[in-house]
């Protein structure tokens, strides 16, 4: 799946946030390393600490199926109804989540404004002193 597919999946996954308090959605679309591509959106709560991002809803989906492995994650982001000028990136929290899951060095996130700019990093370069599994070794 090319980046440009796997964005339009984000978009896709967008239009089902729920966000009454901050109208700022985000999507994510994960690819596991059987393929297949799980979708995610952020869910607000009114409690906010209850609120959950798109990257993390799409890995949580994806683990409670089976899925342990990945290879690459898209999140488009902006404020409700429009295409953001900026690039959308995962909040600290959902990196750390990413470091459970993912080899660092490896694994591809793809940061997208909805209008056409994307860039593709790594996790490593988007989080370069991570703590994860192989720290408790």
């Amino acid at each position: 799946m090319t980046n440009e597919e796997l964005i339009l999946e984000a978009k896709k996954a967008r239009e089902r946030a729920y966000t009454p308090y901050s109208n700022f959605q985000v999507g994510a679309a994960l690819v596991g390393k059987s393929g297949k591509i799980y979708h995610g959106c952020n869910i607000e709560n009114a409690g906010y600490t209850p609120t959950n991002c798109a990257e993390r809803t799409a890995f949580f989906k994806a683990v409670s199926e089976g899925e342990l492995e990945f290879e690459k994650i898209a999140v488009v982001g902006g404020a409700a109804g429009t295409d953001a000028d900026e690039l959308c990136a995962p909040c600290g929290v959902c990196r750390q989540v990413m470091m459970e899951f993912c080899d660092p060095d490896k694994f591809k996130i793809i940061l997208a404004n909805g209008k056409g700019k994307h860039i593709e990093t790594t996790l490593k370069e988007m989080l370069p002193y991570g703590f994860g599994p192989e720290n408790l070794k």
